[in-house]
């Protein structure tokens, strides 16, 4: 009767599994070089500083926004998680130039599913950073995301 009573619901920790959404190196959010990441005025999350422009879906589940300027694209995993992927710092001033999209908003998406290719080369000298922060913005009180192992995972 008790048996899984103090074991993790198995389903769930499958359901809520995270691929980076870019090559790169993975940084603590408080490592991007802008407050409104950096202090989580949007959420908690984490950053990669990328080393390869194709960008994925790091969860199945939905687009929910991609910005008319292609440089974020905000997603919604399967358990209703909202993620906000915001290439770059001060991306938006290039209105799209650098970014090519393959998909669209409301298009249902599996993971590591090609999402948008990005030219870092073409867009890195007329940026602050190409620094890559993940947002999760709608985690519960009780979360925070942590790295471990090189995996961005919320406890």
């Amino acid at each position: 009767m008790f048996k899984n009573l103090f074991k993790k619901n198995q389903s769930n920790a499958e359901e809520s599994k995270f691929i980076l959404p870019l090559e790169g190196r993975l940084l603590p959010i408080e490592e991007v070089p802008d407050p409104v990441f950096s202090q989580k005025m949007m959420g908690d999350g984490a950053a990669i500083d990328p080393t390869n422009g194709t960008l994925v879906s790091p969860v199945d589940g939905q687009v929910v926004n991609i910005f008319p300027t292609k440089h974020a694209i905000s997603l919604m995993d399967n358990n209703g998680r909202e993620i906000l992927i915001h290439v770059g710092l001060d991306t938006v001033t290039l209105k799209g130039e650098g970014f090519i999209s393959h998909v669209e908003d409301g298009q249902k998406v599996k993971q590591g599913q090609k999402l948008m290719d990005i030219d870092f080369d073409a867009i890195k000298s007329k940026v602050p950073s190409i620094i890559t922060p993940i947002i999760f913005t709608n985690l519960k009180e009780n979360e925070k995301v942590v790295i471990e192992n090189n995996e961005i995972k919320i406890v």
